[in-house]
């Protein structure tokens, strides 16, 4: 069974001749115990391409120390990450079918093959407070490492299979606080170390066969730059939420089906509100298999949403007014709906259409399809976008008034929630360009989607009712409770759309002349 561990650690680079410092002058140390030996024998697997290397993370089988066994470590930030342990197993070449699922998005159909083999003689020694306490440990590596021939960077090129050797330190917190690494920091880079120029030993073993990972620009550089350069900088961002959610959802965290469907509407948005940035006959398509992903995922969501608020909703009903087995059939049809639902998305993430969805991303983000317009400045681009989608959300808006019955005013309800959702996006993306004014407009536009999704929570949720209190008369079952459920969804709606004129009003005062470039 995988076990998910944070762990905050620092490397150093040091010569063999330095001697390993005495650190029980470390504040806050009151001792430094015996140093441990092991004998650390480690194989790691990627892809022949690195894929997993090119992105940070490692995985590798290893032999010997008190934690041998699989590690899957992934990146979080700073000093930070996330390492996931599995036992070693019978079948020692093959890799957990639990780690591959962790890093499915990232190698997809691609073998893991062994790309390096490192050997680690390795003292360790507990750094201890006054009672006892271990704060962090220190260890020191000799390591001893060879690339293998079955690992390739992007460009075809292999690393020398020469073995390699050096020595490290390692620095890593237990249970002390995150200051204790500065202290002990201190002493072992006055001892004659430095930080290390490689993040982990598998780089340092392959070298420059691992080609560097994309930049992400800076806050400062995207405030100056081009339109283009925003756009590319946040379709980064959630393709890598998008791949970190795939793994959620395939190791069943509650609420990846959620996360992973927003990350997929997000990159969507994106490619909708900058379509004058691209060439549309490259970017629609990606558009249509995301729209296909983030329905794949609705109705496990749906189910889980509705079953959630159904339930509360429940619960705060009188006793005397809860007739029948309302609860168990409430929960067993959308906890099935759920599981359904579930199923059916995990298939669709082993799917060549899935996967061809993930290439397609990877190559938008590598060789982006701009238009002259994605070289403008984004403080003159930018805005020019969000009006589009303010215009958009307006036209919307007045389809509410003009829908002929409550069916079509419902779905224009809904579609204007579309709309504005589309636009808080938009304008969270062109908070790093236009400030102050873009968070304005975040707010304004979150206010209308939260409103509208109240009311469309509402439709979805009265649909549902009909079918169960059905459901129950036709099973000999008092549906009472169903009706009273129903009057209270349709109290809930009626809220939600005078909650929604309210949000209109404001946003209209506020918001759209900047916007749209007319009156109030």
């Amino acid at each position: 069974m995988a076990v998910d561990q944070d762990e905050i650690e620092r490397k150093y680079d040091v010569g063999s001749e330095v001697v390993f410092p005495d650190l029980s002058a470390v504040g806050g140390v009151g001792s430094v115990g015996q140093a441990e030996e092991f004998r650390l024998e480690a194989v790691y697997f990627d892809t022949p391409g690195l894929d997993l290397a090119r992105r940070g993370l490692t995985l590798r089988r290893r032999r010997g120390g008190t934690d041998e066994g699989w590690h899957l470590k992934l990146p979080r930030s700073g000093d930070s990450r996330t390492e996931v342990h599995e036992p070693l197993g019978d079948a020692e070449e093959n890799v957990p079918a639990s780690l591959r699922a962790r890093v499915r998005a990232l190698v997809r159909d691609r073998p893991l093959v062994p790309v390096a083999e490192v050997t680690t003689v390795r003292r360790e020694y507990a750094l201890k407070d006054g009672e006892g306490t271990v704060l962090a440990r220190v260890c020191d590596d000799q390591v001893q490492a060879t690339p293998l021939a079955g690992s390739h960077g992007s460009n075809g090129s292999s690393p020398s299979e020469a073995v390699q050797s050096w020595r490290e330190w390692e620095l890593e917190l237990d249970g002390g606080a995150e200051d204790v690494l500065e202290l002990v920091e201190e002493h072992l880079v006055a001892a004659g170390a430095s930080p290390a120029t490689s993040a982990s030993k598998l780089s340092r073993t392959l070298g420059d066969v691992v080609p560097d990972a994309r930049p992400q620009p800076s806050a400062k550089e995207l405030r100056k730059g081009t339109a283009g350069q925003l756009l590319l900088a946040h379709l980064a961002e959630h393709m890598a939420r998008l791949h970190a959610q795939d793994a959620a959802v395939r190791t069943g965290e509650a609420e990846g089906v959620h996360q992973l469907r927003i990350a997929a509407r997000r990159l969507r948005s994106a490619l909708a509100t900058c379509r004058p940035l691209l060439d549309r006959e490259a970017t629609d398509p990606v558009r249509d298999e995301l729209r296909w992903l983030g329905e794949v995922f609705a109705p496990a969501r749906d189910a889980q949403v509705l079953r959630e608020h159904l339930r509360d909703e429940l619960d705060e009903q009188p006793a005397d007014l809860v007739v029948g087995a309302v609860a168990s059939r409430i929960d067993d049809q959308l906890s099935a709906a759920f599981q359904t639902g579930r199923e059916r998305a995990l298939e669709s993430l082993d799917s060549a259409r899935y996967l061809h969805l993930l290439d397609a991303l990877d190559e938008l983000v590598e060789s982006p399809p701009f238009t002259q317009e994605a070289d403008a400045p984004g403080k003159l681009a930018v805005p020019r976008l969000l009006g589009r989608d303010v215009k958009k959300l307006r036209r919307e808006v007045r389809a509410i008034d003009s829908a002929e019955d409550s069916t079509a005013r419902d779905i224009a309800f809904h579609e204007a929630r579309k709309k504005a959702k589309r636009l808080r996006y938009a304008a969270e993306m062109a908070t790093p360009v236009l400030g102050k004014r873009a968070r304005s407009l975040t707010k304004a536009a979150k206010k209308i989607q939260t409103t509208l999704g109240e009311h469309q929570d509402s439709v979805v949720a009265r649909q549902r009712l009909r079918e169960l209190a059905m459901q129950a008369h036709l099973a000999g079952e008092n549906a009472f409770t169903y009706g009273r459920l129903h009057a209270l969804e349709q109290a809930r709606a009626e809220r939600a759309e005078a909650d929604f004129a309210d949000a209109w009003r404001r946003f209209r005062r506020k918001q759209l002349h900047r916007w749209s470039g007319k009156p109030a």
